[in-house]
């Protein structure tokens, strides 16, 4: 069996419709909506093709109608995207969202699935990233062949004796200085993590169609454009790291 696994979408319909891939199941660990400026075409596709999808914190917000954040940088940006996603969605868009499971389990092929957009103690908020040590103090409860999960922006995959840990990186935007749409595959049991070119530029158009303020457009384009590179401290790279089974490991 050949799995489709995303996150973090964005809005970002140019990075999702990019993608392709055959498969038999598509995992979708949440983040649909905000920061982008098309959020329709994406939920509709989540909608349509997606197996499973799990809420993310921007699902949430947006289907939740939380005020925005003050502050700059993504808190600003994440307001001014949910104020015109306020627009524009319809009302079947902000109940699929607000539908949205928190966590899911589901077999595909044989295999068990844990689904869930950041971590299990914290599933919508906590993040955290290549640390080993930090994700096998989480995981102990789950009895599952994989966890995927999202939010970080950040391809990842541990693999914890039996267990797998995948982070397929964001569609719609990547923040490790690669500014290609990220997803992974699972076929029978092994995973790749995976990159596609798109049409940035399009998305930097629908930006300015929606009219967002100057500091709200410039930030997402300059994301869209360096792959979060000069929002990033240090250079973020895909990393498969193997843990045997009850080993203590510190973060790389």
């Amino acid at each position: 069996m050949k799995i489709l696994v995303i996150a973090d979408i964005h809005a970002n319909w140019p990075a999702l419709s990019a993608i392709d891939e055959t498969y038999d199941a598509c995992l979708c660990v949440g983040d649909i909506v905000e920061y982008g400026a098309n959020p329709i075409p994406c939920i509709d596709w989540i909608r349509k093709n997606a197996t499973a999808t799990v809420r993310g914190n921007h699902d949430h917000a947006t289907a939740q109608r939380v005020p925005g954040s003050v502050g700059g940088g993504f808190r600003m940006l994440a307001a001014t995207t949910r104020e015109h996603h306020a627009k524009v969605l319809r009302p079947t868009d902000i109940k699929h969202l607000s539908r949205l499971p928190v966590t899911q389990t589901v077999t595909l092929g044989g295999q068990r699935f844990f689904l869930v957009h950041a971590t299990p103690r914290d599933p919508m908020d906590e993040y955290l990233g290549n640390d080993p040590y930090g994700w096998q103090q989480r995981l102990g409860d789950i009895n599952t062949d994989f966890v995927i999960c999202g939010h970080t922006h950040l391809q990842l995959h541990l693999k914890f004796g039996n267990l797998q840990l995948v982070n397929p990186g964001s569609v719609g935007q990547p923040r490790d200085g690669d500014n290609r749409a990220a997803y992974a595959i699972i076929e029978n049991g092994q995973v790749q993590l995976k990159r596609v070119e798109y049409d940035i530029e399009q998305a930097v158009r629908e930006l300015a169609e929606a009219n967002l303020p100057p500091e709200a457009f410039n930030l997402a384009a300059d994301v869209l454009r360096t792959g979060g590179r000069r929002n990033q401290t240090s250079a973020s790279t895909t990393q498969t790291t193997e843990v045997e089974a009850g080993e203590r490991v510190r973060s790389a």
